[in-house]
Protein backbone atom coordinates (compact mmCIF):
# COMPACT_ATOMS: atom_id res chain seq x y z
CA UNK A 1 0.00 0.00 0.00
CA UNK A 2 1.38 3.39 -0.92
CA UNK A 3 0.84 5.95 1.78
CA UNK A 4 0.80 9.63 0.98
CA UNK A 5 2.21 12.23 3.33
CA UNK A 6 -0.46 14.25 5.15
CA UNK A 7 1.14 17.48 3.89
CA UNK A 8 -0.10 16.51 0.42
CA UNK A 9 -3.71 16.92 1.54
CA UNK A 10 -5.44 20.29 1.68
CA UNK A 11 -7.53 21.52 4.56
CA UNK A 12 -10.08 24.31 4.42
CA UNK A 13 -10.73 25.82 7.82
CA UNK A 14 -14.46 26.02 8.52
CA UNK A 15 -15.98 29.36 9.60
CA UNK A 16 -12.51 30.89 9.69
CA UNK A 17 -13.41 34.59 9.69
CA UNK A 18 -16.56 34.15 11.75
CA UNK A 19 -14.78 32.24 14.53
CA UNK A 20 -11.90 34.69 14.88
CA UNK A 21 -14.22 37.71 14.73
CA UNK A 22 -16.30 36.14 17.51
CA UNK A 23 -13.23 36.29 19.80
CA UNK A 24 -13.43 40.10 19.45
CA UNK A 25 -9.72 40.86 19.22
CA UNK A 26 -10.22 44.57 18.56
CA UNK A 27 -8.83 47.53 20.53
CA UNK A 28 -7.27 46.57 23.87
CA UNK A 29 -8.22 42.94 23.28
CA UNK A 30 -5.51 42.71 20.63
CA UNK A 31 -3.18 42.15 23.60
CA UNK A 32 -5.26 39.15 24.70
CA UNK A 33 -4.18 35.69 25.79
CA UNK A 34 -6.03 33.23 23.56
CA UNK A 35 -6.30 29.43 23.50
CA UNK A 36 -6.86 27.46 20.29
CA UNK A 37 -8.05 24.12 21.65
CA UNK A 38 -7.61 22.27 18.36
CA UNK A 39 -4.75 23.51 16.18
CA UNK A 40 -5.50 21.10 13.31
CA UNK A 41 -3.59 22.58 10.40
CA UNK A 42 -3.48 26.02 12.00
CA UNK A 43 -6.05 27.98 10.00
CA UNK A 44 -7.65 29.59 13.04
CA UNK A 45 -4.32 30.01 14.87
CA UNK A 46 -2.67 31.86 12.01
CA UNK A 47 -5.69 34.16 11.68
CA UNK A 48 -5.69 34.85 15.43
CA UNK A 49 -1.99 35.77 15.33
CA UNK A 50 -2.78 38.29 12.58
CA UNK A 51 -5.17 40.04 14.98
CA UNK A 52 -3.00 39.95 18.12
CA UNK A 53 -0.51 42.74 18.77
CA UNK A 54 3.02 42.22 20.09
CA UNK A 55 1.72 41.78 23.66
CA UNK A 56 -0.76 39.07 22.69
CA UNK A 57 -0.24 35.37 23.28
CA UNK A 58 -1.66 32.25 21.68
CA UNK A 59 -1.45 28.78 23.25
CA UNK A 60 -2.68 25.97 21.00
CA UNK A 61 -3.42 22.31 21.72
CA UNK A 62 -3.66 19.21 19.55
CA UNK A 63 -3.43 15.45 20.01
CA UNK A 64 -2.31 14.72 16.45
CA UNK A 65 1.45 14.44 15.92
CA UNK A 66 1.07 15.64 12.31
CA UNK A 67 -0.72 18.75 13.60
CA UNK A 68 2.13 19.30 16.06
CA UNK A 69 4.63 19.07 13.19
CA UNK A 70 2.59 21.64 11.26
CA UNK A 71 2.45 23.95 14.30
CA UNK A 72 6.21 23.78 14.75
CA UNK A 73 6.56 25.55 11.41
CA UNK A 74 5.15 28.70 13.02
CA UNK A 75 8.08 30.72 14.30
CA UNK A 76 6.49 33.40 16.44
CA UNK A 77 7.37 34.30 20.06
CA UNK A 78 3.67 34.86 20.80
CA UNK A 79 2.79 31.27 19.87
CA UNK A 80 3.14 27.93 21.71
CA UNK A 81 1.84 24.48 20.80
CA UNK A 82 0.97 21.81 23.39
CA UNK A 83 0.85 18.15 22.33
CA UNK A 84 -2.24 17.11 24.27
CA UNK A 85 -6.03 17.24 24.32
CA UNK A 86 -7.84 20.46 25.20
CA UNK A 87 -9.21 18.43 28.09
CA UNK A 88 -5.87 19.15 29.82
CA UNK A 89 -6.21 22.90 29.22
CA UNK A 90 -6.69 23.99 32.84
CA UNK A 91 -3.64 22.05 34.05
CA UNK A 92 -1.49 23.08 31.08
CA UNK A 93 -2.29 26.76 31.65
CA UNK A 94 -1.49 26.46 35.35
CA UNK A 95 1.87 24.89 34.50
CA UNK A 96 2.61 27.98 32.39
CA UNK A 97 1.50 30.31 35.17
CA UNK A 98 -1.41 31.52 33.03
CA UNK A 99 -4.25 32.21 35.46
CA UNK A 100 -6.86 33.46 33.03
CA UNK A 101 -7.27 33.78 29.28
CA UNK A 102 -9.37 36.21 27.25
CA UNK A 103 -10.70 33.85 24.63
CA UNK A 104 -10.92 30.14 23.81
CA UNK A 105 -11.67 28.62 20.41
CA UNK A 106 -12.53 24.94 20.06
CA UNK A 107 -13.06 23.54 16.55
CA UNK A 108 -14.34 20.01 17.19
CA UNK A 109 -14.09 18.75 13.62
CA UNK A 110 -11.46 16.38 12.30
CA UNK A 111 -9.20 17.89 9.68
CA UNK A 112 -9.29 16.94 6.00
CA UNK A 113 -5.72 15.49 6.05
CA UNK A 114 -6.85 13.08 8.78
CA UNK A 115 -9.87 11.97 6.75
CA UNK A 116 -8.17 11.86 3.36
CA UNK A 117 -5.00 10.07 4.46
CA UNK A 118 -5.93 6.37 4.23
CA UNK A 119 -3.09 5.44 6.59
CA UNK A 120 -4.97 7.11 9.48
CA UNK A 121 -7.91 4.73 9.16
CA UNK A 122 -10.67 7.33 9.58
CA UNK A 123 -12.37 6.91 6.23
CA UNK A 124 -14.39 4.11 4.69
CA UNK A 125 -13.78 5.57 1.23
CA UNK A 126 -10.20 4.29 0.91
CA UNK A 127 -8.55 1.15 2.23
CA UNK A 128 -6.07 1.53 5.06
CA UNK A 129 -5.15 0.19 8.48
CA UNK A 130 -8.07 0.42 10.92
CA UNK A 131 -6.45 2.84 13.36
CA UNK A 132 -8.64 5.95 13.92
CA UNK A 133 -6.48 7.40 16.71
CA UNK A 134 -6.02 11.18 16.74
CA UNK A 135 -2.87 10.63 18.79
CA UNK A 136 -1.06 7.60 17.41
CA UNK A 137 1.41 7.68 20.32
CA UNK A 138 -1.25 6.72 22.89
CA UNK A 139 -4.12 4.31 23.37
CA UNK A 140 -5.25 1.40 21.22
CA UNK A 141 -6.32 1.36 17.57
CA UNK A 142 -9.86 0.62 16.40
CA UNK A 143 -8.65 -2.75 15.08
CA UNK A 144 -7.19 -3.71 18.47
CA UNK A 145 -10.40 -2.67 20.22
CA UNK A 146 -12.69 -4.58 17.84
CA UNK A 147 -10.52 -7.68 18.21
CA UNK A 148 -11.23 -8.09 21.91
CA UNK A 149 -14.24 -6.03 22.99
CA UNK A 150 -17.46 -7.62 24.19
CA UNK A 151 -20.28 -7.67 21.61
CA UNK A 152 -22.64 -5.79 23.90
CA UNK A 153 -20.15 -2.95 24.38
CA UNK A 154 -19.55 -2.72 20.60
CA UNK A 155 -23.31 -2.53 20.12
CA UNK A 156 -23.71 0.23 22.70
CA UNK A 157 -20.87 2.27 21.20
CA UNK A 158 -22.30 2.05 17.68
CA UNK A 159 -25.81 2.81 18.94
CA UNK A 160 -24.94 5.66 21.30
CA UNK A 161 -22.12 7.39 19.40
CA UNK A 162 -23.37 6.66 15.88
CA UNK A 163 -27.12 6.80 16.57
CA UNK A 164 -27.19 3.71 14.35
CA UNK A 165 -30.48 1.76 14.44
CA UNK A 166 -28.76 -1.38 13.10
CA UNK A 167 -26.18 -1.43 15.90
CA UNK A 168 -27.29 -4.88 17.11
CA UNK A 169 -26.84 -6.48 13.69
CA UNK A 170 -23.53 -4.72 12.99
CA UNK A 171 -21.98 -5.70 16.33
CA UNK A 172 -23.08 -9.29 15.82
CA UNK A 173 -21.57 -9.35 12.31
CA UNK A 174 -18.27 -7.90 13.59
CA UNK A 175 -17.97 -10.56 16.28
CA UNK A 176 -18.84 -13.32 13.78
CA UNK A 177 -16.23 -12.09 11.29
CA UNK A 178 -13.41 -11.72 13.82
CA UNK A 179 -13.95 -15.34 14.87
CA UNK A 180 -12.63 -16.44 11.47
CA UNK A 181 -10.55 -13.47 10.34
CA UNK A 182 -8.98 -10.46 12.05
CA UNK A 183 -10.55 -7.11 11.11
CA UNK A 184 -7.57 -4.92 10.41
CA UNK A 185 -8.52 -2.64 7.51
CA UNK A 186 -11.11 0.07 6.86
CA UNK A 187 -12.35 -1.77 3.79
CA UNK A 188 -13.06 -4.92 5.82
CA UNK A 189 -15.12 -2.99 8.36
CA UNK A 190 -16.96 -1.01 5.66
CA UNK A 191 -17.87 -4.26 3.86
CA UNK A 192 -19.13 -5.87 7.06
CA UNK A 193 -21.41 -2.89 7.68
CA UNK A 194 -22.55 -2.68 4.03
CA UNK A 195 -23.48 -6.37 4.06
CA UNK A 196 -25.41 -5.91 7.31
CA UNK A 197 -27.27 -2.62 6.77
CA UNK A 198 -29.90 -3.32 4.15
CA UNK A 199 -31.38 0.18 3.91
CA UNK A 200 -29.29 3.25 3.22
CA UNK A 201 -29.89 6.84 4.22
CA UNK A 202 -30.09 9.18 1.23
CA UNK A 203 -26.64 10.51 0.35
CA UNK A 204 -24.87 8.52 3.08
CA UNK A 205 -22.61 5.49 2.94
CA UNK A 206 -23.99 2.74 5.23
CA UNK A 207 -20.68 2.75 7.14
CA UNK A 208 -20.90 6.46 8.02
CA UNK A 209 -22.51 6.06 11.44
CA UNK A 210 -20.38 3.06 12.47
CA UNK A 211 -17.09 4.78 11.59
CA UNK A 212 -18.20 7.94 13.40
CA UNK A 213 -19.15 5.96 16.50
CA UNK A 214 -15.90 4.01 16.74
CA UNK A 215 -13.81 7.13 16.10
CA UNK A 216 -15.62 9.03 18.87
CA UNK A 217 -15.12 6.13 21.28
CA UNK A 218 -11.46 5.43 20.47
CA UNK A 219 -10.55 9.09 20.94
CA UNK A 220 -12.83 9.72 23.95
CA UNK A 221 -14.13 12.73 22.06
CA UNK A 222 -17.27 13.38 24.09
CA UNK A 223 -15.55 12.80 27.45
CA UNK A 224 -12.77 15.18 26.42
CA UNK A 225 -15.36 17.74 25.32
CA UNK A 226 -17.16 17.75 28.67
CA UNK A 227 -13.87 18.06 30.57
CA UNK A 228 -12.56 20.64 28.11
CA UNK A 229 -15.63 22.87 28.39
CA UNK A 230 -15.41 22.86 32.19
CA UNK A 231 -11.68 23.60 32.06
CA UNK A 232 -12.21 26.34 29.51
CA UNK A 233 -14.83 28.06 31.63
CA UNK A 234 -12.60 27.83 34.72
CA UNK A 235 -9.74 29.44 32.76
CA UNK A 236 -11.78 32.22 31.18
CA UNK A 237 -11.49 35.81 32.43
CA UNK A 238 -14.59 38.00 32.90
CA UNK A 239 -15.77 39.21 29.48
CA UNK A 240 -13.68 36.43 27.92
CA UNK A 241 -15.33 34.52 25.09
CA UNK A 242 -15.74 30.85 24.30
CA UNK A 243 -16.18 29.99 20.62
CA UNK A 244 -17.04 26.38 19.83
CA UNK A 245 -17.61 24.81 16.40
CA UNK A 246 -19.36 21.43 16.42
CA UNK A 247 -20.01 19.08 13.51
CA UNK A 248 -22.57 16.54 14.71
CA UNK A 249 -25.58 16.51 16.99
CA UNK A 250 -23.93 14.65 19.88
CA UNK A 251 -21.18 17.20 20.45
CA UNK A 252 -23.41 20.20 19.66
CA UNK A 253 -25.90 18.99 22.27
CA UNK A 254 -23.14 18.93 24.90
CA UNK A 255 -21.99 22.45 23.96
CA UNK A 256 -25.54 23.81 23.90
CA UNK A 257 -26.40 22.28 27.28
CA UNK A 258 -23.14 23.50 28.83
CA UNK A 259 -23.79 27.09 27.76
CA UNK A 260 -27.41 26.84 28.90
CA UNK A 261 -26.28 25.67 32.36
CA UNK A 262 -24.17 28.83 32.69
CA UNK A 263 -26.83 31.17 31.36
CA UNK A 264 -29.80 29.90 33.35
CA UNK A 265 -28.92 28.83 36.89
CA UNK A 266 -31.29 26.91 39.21
CA UNK A 267 -33.28 29.32 41.35
CA UNK A 268 -34.45 28.82 44.95
CA UNK A 269 -38.11 28.48 45.88
CA UNK A 270 -39.92 31.77 45.21
CA UNK A 271 -41.52 31.59 48.64
CA UNK A 272 -38.16 31.96 50.40
CA UNK A 273 -37.33 35.48 51.70
CA UNK A 274 -34.39 36.13 49.38
CA UNK A 275 -33.68 39.52 47.83
CA UNK A 276 -33.54 39.56 44.07
CA UNK A 277 -29.95 40.83 44.23
CA UNK A 278 -28.96 37.70 46.16
CA UNK A 279 -30.46 35.24 43.69
CA UNK A 280 -28.06 33.13 41.58
CA UNK A 281 -26.99 35.22 38.61
CA UNK A 282 -26.08 34.06 35.09
CA UNK A 283 -22.41 33.17 34.69
CA UNK A 284 -22.36 33.57 30.92
CA UNK A 285 -24.39 35.26 28.22
CA UNK A 286 -25.01 33.89 24.77
CA UNK A 287 -23.59 36.03 21.99
CA UNK A 288 -24.52 34.28 18.77
CA UNK A 289 -24.97 31.09 16.81
CA UNK A 290 -23.66 30.90 13.25
CA UNK A 291 -23.90 28.36 10.44
CA UNK A 292 -21.77 28.38 7.28
CA UNK A 293 -23.09 30.38 4.37
CA UNK A 294 -24.35 28.66 1.23
CA UNK A 295 -21.20 29.88 -0.53
CA UNK A 296 -18.92 28.23 2.07
CA UNK A 297 -20.84 24.94 1.92
CA UNK A 298 -20.62 24.97 -1.87
CA UNK A 299 -16.87 25.57 -1.73
CA UNK A 300 -16.32 23.12 1.15
CA UNK A 301 -19.12 20.52 1.54
CA UNK A 302 -17.54 19.28 4.81
CA UNK A 303 -18.69 22.57 6.38
CA UNK A 304 -22.37 21.77 5.86
CA UNK A 305 -23.05 20.41 9.37
CA UNK A 306 -20.98 22.98 11.29
CA UNK A 307 -22.55 25.08 14.04
CA UNK A 308 -20.58 27.84 15.76
CA UNK A 309 -21.75 28.92 19.22
CA UNK A 310 -20.35 31.90 21.12
CA UNK A 311 -20.79 32.77 24.81
CA UNK A 312 -19.15 35.36 27.05
CA UNK A 313 -18.25 34.97 30.71
CA UNK A 314 -19.91 37.55 32.96
CA UNK A 315 -18.19 39.29 35.89
CA UNK A 316 -18.53 37.57 39.24
CA UNK A 317 -21.66 38.59 41.14
CA UNK A 318 -20.92 39.25 44.82
CA UNK A 319 -23.77 37.99 46.96
CA UNK A 320 -25.15 40.58 49.35
CA UNK A 321 -23.55 43.41 47.44
CA UNK A 322 -26.83 45.31 47.05
CA UNK A 323 -28.44 47.63 49.60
Amino acid sequence: MTLTLAEDYKHQTVLLDEAVEALDLTGERAAAVIVDGTFGRGGHSRKILQHLNSSGRLIAFDKDTQAIASAQQIIDPRFEIVHDSFATMAEALQERDVRQVDGILMDLGISSPQVDDASRGFSFRADGPLDMRMDTTRGISAAEWLATEDEQIIREVIKNYGEERFAFQIAKAIVARRAVQSISSTRQLAEIVANTVKTREKGKDPATRTFQAIRIFINKELEDLEIGLAGAYASLAPHGRMVVISFHSLEDRIVKQFFASKVTLPQPDRRLPIRSVDLPQPEMKLIKKIKPSDAEVTANPRARSAILRVAERLPVHILGGGK
